[in-house]
């Protein structure tokens, strides 16, 4: 398996704002997140464009263009286990109303609609690709990435979003609690991160697996086991 380190990151929830605010965070994790209001500014993209946007996709596009910066970095992987599941379950109840659908509502509730609408804001024609694996969706995410470093991508960026589910799947949800997001640009390293399949293991500090991937990759444990996934650091 490639090893490899984290170039850059970014994380954001409505309760925790800002990297400075992210970092305090991570050295002592807990869950829930701290409570707070509000949604991603989002000021890269145009406002017309910004309008259309869930705040699921601002989140997720926010922390991707804070981790990849203005000049782009190749492939781009986008995980998330529920995705657009707000604006799809809205649809569903619109279509059991016998009210018409919106093409421009559907068109954004589709699993890699953030991704597309990154694409597109930035210009970039780079392979994007959007996945999901239930509980290690993250790791499933970080998993592709590294597939395509050891096809010679030079950088790759993770975005990993996650919500809680809407009303009438709430009591599905292992980890009810509020929108976050995360990147991470990737690249390929001597001696770093690894990522291999094991036996299933216990999660760390009861965090939500997409909260204690990052945890791992912007932190100094040295091993940690997670979904079938055994993540270790070197060098």
């Amino acid at each position: 398996m490639t090893d490899f380190q984290v170039s850059r990151w970014a994380a954001w929830a409505p309760g925790l704002q800002t990297q400075t605010a992210w970092s305090a965070w991570l050295a002592a994790p807990t869950w829930p997140l701290p409570a707070g209001e509000g949604q991603a500014a989002l000021a890269e993209v145009p406002a017309m464009t910004r309008r259309r946007i869930d705040p699921l996709g601002r989140a997720a596009l926010q922390v991707a263009w804070w981790a990849q910066g203005e000049a782009p970095t190749g492939p781009v992987v986008f995980a998330s286990r529920w995705g657009e599941i707000v604006r799809s379950v809205a649809l569903l109840r619109e279509l059991a109303r016998g009210e018409p659908l919106s093409p421009t509502a559907f068109s954004l509730s589709v699993h890699n609609a953030s991704s597309a609408l990154y694409s597109i804001a930035r210009g970039d024609t780079a392979n994007y690709t959007a996945v999901s694996a239930g509980p290690a969706s993250a790791a499933a995410g970080v998993c592709e990435a590294l597939g395509l470093l050891a096809q010679r991508a030079s950088q790759v960026l993770v975005v990993s979003v996650e919500a809680g589910l809407p009303e009438p799947y709430q009591d599905f949800e292992p980890h009810p609690g509020p929108l976050r997001a995360w990147a991470v640009l990737l690249e390929r390293a001597e001696q770093g991160l690894r990522l291999q399949a094991t036996a299933p293991g216990p999660d760390a500090a009861g965090l939500p697996p997409d909260l204690a991937a990052l945890h791992f990759l912007t932190g100094e444990a040295p091993l940690w086991r997670q979904n079938g996934w055994l993540w270790s650091r070197h060098g």
